[in-house]
């Protein structure tokens, strides 16, 4: 081994000079026998020098070779000075000893150990030189012994460094814990022999400060090789390699979170894995902090806390509270002046506090400031609360209100907690994004009766973000009575806190007032002003207050069926989310505005909308629970509505997945219109039925509309004319799909006059959507074909598929029925260019492209019109297909309605033609 094994320097010494062989070199009582190690003794008092002091510890067993810095040690002592500086337990010594095993050194390694007596300079250098003669037998004896505990004579340094300026080969000089002998006397001893002995003295220093040398010079002067704490942390692979060595069975996951939880700290994952294996439960003790935190505790107390004078330990536990510590605020929980030195101290010596680069902001390594915390319960049960009211107040005056909050609220100061986050107008980034999970975390615990305004409206907005609609309205009543009792003054910030949470609460409430959306437009005025009311421009700090207002204007016009006037204040909502503080409002705001535009059939901006909002939530990572469906059901309805049933059922699918698909009533209602439509897609008329609920009473808003509209379909499906039109006067709402709906039911009850009238009516209405005009054109065709006149029903059928092609808005024509693929087929010869229709034609995935005004068949249909095919009676297709006869015949007529025909051969030979055989 290099520490035992290295061919020491016996001879090559030079001869001592007279002067060399001063008072020093003579014997004193106690003084061992040059050159006889076991005897060696202090010379004045003749206490022994202690051997493992100056003997290179032993390995560790559970010792992990770092090649990186085994290398960069090795390297370091080719120069004359290598630092080895970082905190307590950051694996300074280990890794001088692993090199000092494990590595061939340059020369033979004198290791000195220091302890806190070791400070005198009489003490410190008899070590010294006792490391030197143990690695070095042969060096001279002349160079002498310390006399006195106090103070050594020059002539000895001289002496030393000139035997090792003389050595055939360099010598290593490890110092382990220089900050345990930090005297000016020492540093000045050591210097000199680091500029005379030569370049056969190789210094290693190792401790948690670092030493009074010049550092800045040797650095300078590229004399100085540094390893630092951060040198020093463990890596994942490391800490792996480590944990392993405990318990080989660590799982990747256990070594993440520990190696996280400490930092890369070597002692702390030395305890933690020798904890760890008593656990019995190795994954349950990595998710636990206390686990860690108690596993260390004890180490960080006493070789970081307890060795640190008293005014240090009392800043330390008091401003353990805080993630950051700037020494104007150590201050003032320590009621101390000196704050800024102490941490300069404390940063220099490594204790666990680091600086926040370019500023007077400190922190803590995590799991130092949980045991601090942990101390500071113990030893002041009851002090921690009165310094989180202190830091509250002084971070709010110092600008920083976020973090003034949290100490607030730990504080249990909950009045002045909301008066700050109102005061500040947090509440919108708690609705918009970016405090969407602190801010209910921080006030979870507020009693439901903490009096005041501010304490009411952020509970609200808490209940509001948690989708608790009836939550929020209780507390803003609440706020409301404070504020009529006009006890507190209050601040134009509480009044527009108010007026957008009432605002954002009606937005998704029962309509009131005589004129749609009249309420919310007032409402958003009032927000609007209150905005203005504000001093100071602050709230251009906070676009989301602006795009919180517009969105929520906007959710109750589309909930009052204005949907042109949605689609703008949509829009304006979308455009004020200026940045990614806005990124909640911004989802939603996408996700409703696509879903306003598959409703008007611009189905290609509504995609695109579409894929904006998905786009938005998987940028900053949204959690399911926050996420909006308005995306996915806007791109389950335009794939529907461009007859894609396979895919609007998966995109339907993922909508059902959010929250607001089963709370907003928006989405409410379209989610059920959709899945009745692909009910009836299957020919199922009452499961379609199903899917829309009870008809109940509502007010006919514009979900109850789509809800009306979509019944009078189901039962229309099964024929049932009177129920249909019954469905569709339910209530008072007088829109155009309605009137065009109406008018679809009597013309299947054979009330051709009155159906013609109807589509008029809706006909001059302004807010037609496209899928509104291109059906009142497909019944227009109807009507004349009813009137045997397939030449009249050319010209609207010619207007339908010019307004449906660029959107390619294929399901009215599949839902027109039978008919119309009669005028097609007729029409052909006549006016090709404009009744072109193979824009409608769609290809399945796993099928042949076929017309969209054919319904497919299922897959029984298909079996059956198969057997059809092969001749085989009904009977017989019964028998083949295990199905009863009339089931075969309802599937028969089934095939017949959807395929136009009413001959078997004609199913037949439409089916090939089709390729459905």
């Amino acid at each position: 081994m290099p520490t035992s094994g290295f061919p020491a320097g016996t001879e090559g010494f030079p001869a001592v000079t007279e002067e060399g062989k001063g008072s020093h070199a003579g014997h004193t009582p106690g003084r061992r026998p040059v050159g006889t190690a076991t005897e060696a003794a202090l010379a004045w008092s003749g206490d022994p020098l202690l051997t493992s002091k100056v003997s290179v510890p032993v390995l560790p067993g559970t010792c992990v070779p770092r090649q990186r810095l085994l290398d960069r040690l090795s390297g370091g002592v080719n120069g004359p000075l290598t630092l080895v500086s970082g905190p307590a337990g950051a694996g300074k010594t280990t890794l001088a000893v692993s090199w000092a095993h494990l590595t061939t050194p340059p020369g033979p390694v004198a290791w000195l150990t220091l302890d806190t007596d070791d400070n005198a300079p009489g003490v410190f250098w008899s070590y010294v030189l006792e490391a030197f003669r143990r690695a070095l037998p042969s060096l001279p004896a002349t160079i002498g012994t310390p006399t006195s505990p106090d103070s050594i004579g020059r002539s000895l340094l001289v002496r030393l460094a000139s035997a090792v300026e003389h050595l055939p080969h360099p010598v290593v000089l490890v110092l382990d814990d220089m900050a345990k002998a930090p005297g000016r006397e020492v540093s000045k001893g050591l210097g000199f022999l680091l500029e005379h002995a030569g370049p056969q003295l190789r210094l290693v220093l190792i401790g948690r400060v670092d030493p009074r040398l010049p550092l800045h010079r040797y650095r300078a002067e590229g004399r100085l090789t540094e390893i630092r704490g951060a040198d020093l942390t463990f890596t994942p692979d490391e800490a792996a390699t480590l944990l392993r060595q405990h318990d080989p069975a660590t799982t990747d996951s256990t070594v993440g979170t520990l190696t996280s939880r400490t930092e890369g700290w070597a002692a702390g994952l030395r305890l933690c894995a020798l904890a760890m294996r008593k656990s019995g439960d190795p994954d349950g003790f990595a998710r636990s902090f206390a686990a860690s935190e108690h596993a260390v505790a004890d180490y960080l107390l006493a070789e970081v806390l307890e060795v640190q004078p008293a005014a240090t330990r009392k800043l330390l536990l008091r401003t353990s509270i805080l993630d950051q510590v700037h020494p104007e605020l150590a201050n003032a929980l320590t009621g101390r002046q000196d704050a800024e030195e102490i941490l300069a101290r404390l940063v220099r010596e490594g204790a666990f506090v680091e600086p926040v680069a370019d500023t007077r902001w400190c922190r803590f390594r995590p799991l130092f400031a949980k045991v601090l915390q942990a101390h500071l319960r113990s030893r002041r049960p009851g002090l921690a609360p009165r310094l989180h009211g202190r830091a509250a107040r002084w971070l709010a005056d110092a600008g920083r209100p976020a973090e003034a909050l949290g100490h607030a609220t730990a504080a249990g100061d909950w009045s002045y907690g909301a008066a700050e986050a109102v005061r500040n107008l947090m509440v919108g980034s708690l609705l918009a994004g970016p405090d969407e999970d602190r801010l209910p975390a921080l006030f979870s615990r507020m009693p439901d009766d903490t009096p005041g305004v501010e304490p009411a409206l952020v509970a609200g907005a808490c209940r509001l973000a948690g989708r608790d609609l009836e939550g929020c309205r209780e507390r803003l009543t609440a706020a409301e009575r404070f504020m009529n009792s006009g006890s507190t003054p209050l601040g134009p910030e509480a009044g527009l806190t108010h007026a957008l949470l009432k605002l954002l609460c009606e937005s998704y409430g029962p309509e009131s007032g005589a004129t749609p959306g009249a309420a919310a437009e007032a409402m958003a005025r009032n927000a609007g002003h209150m905005t203005a009311r504000v001093a100071g421009g602050r709230t251009e700090e906070h676009p989301e207050l602006t795009a919180l207002r517009l969105h929520g204007l906007a959710c109750a016009l589309l909930r009052s069926g204005r949907l042109d006037d949605a689609r703008r204040a949509f829009t304006d909502a979308v455009e004020a989310c200026a940045d990614d503080a806005t990124h909640l409002v911004l989802h939603a705001s996408f996700g409703k505005l696509a879903l306003t535009e598959s409703a008007v059939g611009a189905l290609t901006a509504a995609e695109d909308h579409a894929v904006r909002s998905l786009t938005v939530a998987d940028r900053h990572g949204m959690p399911p629970a926050r996420r909006s469906g308005a995306g996915h059901l806007a791109l389950a309805a335009l794939s529907f509505e461009r007859d894609d049933p396979r895919t609007a059922r998966h995109h339907l699918e993922r909508a059902m997945a959010s929250p607001d698909a089963h709370d907003d009533p928006v989405m409410v209602a379209e989610s059920a219109v959709l899945r009745s439509r692909l009910e009836l897609t299957q020919g199922r008329w009452e499961a379609a039925l199903t899917a829309l609920g009870d008809p109940g009473q509502p007010p006919m808003t514009w979900p109850a509309e789509r809800l009306a509209v979509a019944r009078s379909h189901a039962v229309l499906a099964h024929g049932d004319h009177e129920a249909a039109v019954a469905a569709l006067h339910g209530g008072d709402g007088d829109g155009p799909a309605l009137t065009v709906a109406l008018a679809h039911a009597h013309l299947a009850a054979g009330r051709i006059d009155r159906a013609r009238r109807l589509l008029a009516h809706a006909d001059r209405s302004h807010r037609s959507s496209l899928v509104d005009h291109v059906r009142i054109r497909l019944l227009r065709a109807r009507i004349a074909m009813l009137g045997d006149d397939p030449r009249a029903a050319h010209a609207p059928l010619a207007q339908a598929l010019d307004a449906a092609r660029p959107e390619q808005l294929r399901r009215p024509f599949t839902e027109a029925g039978p008919w119309l693929r009669h005028l097609l087929e007729r029409a052909d010869g006549e006016d090709t260019s404009r009744l072109s229709r193979s824009w409608l034609s769609t290809r399945c995935p796993d099928g042949p492209r076929t017309p969209a005004f054919v319904e497919p068949l299922s897959g029984r249909e298909r079996e059956v019109l198969a057997c059809v095919a092969r001749m085989l009676s009904t009977n017989e297709i019964a028998d083949e297909l295990h199905l009863s006869v009339n089931t075969v015949k309802t599937h028969l007529r089934s095939v017949y309605r959807k395929l136009c025909v009413s001959r078997r051969r004609e199913a037949v030979e439409l089916g090939k033609e089709l390729h459905l055989l």
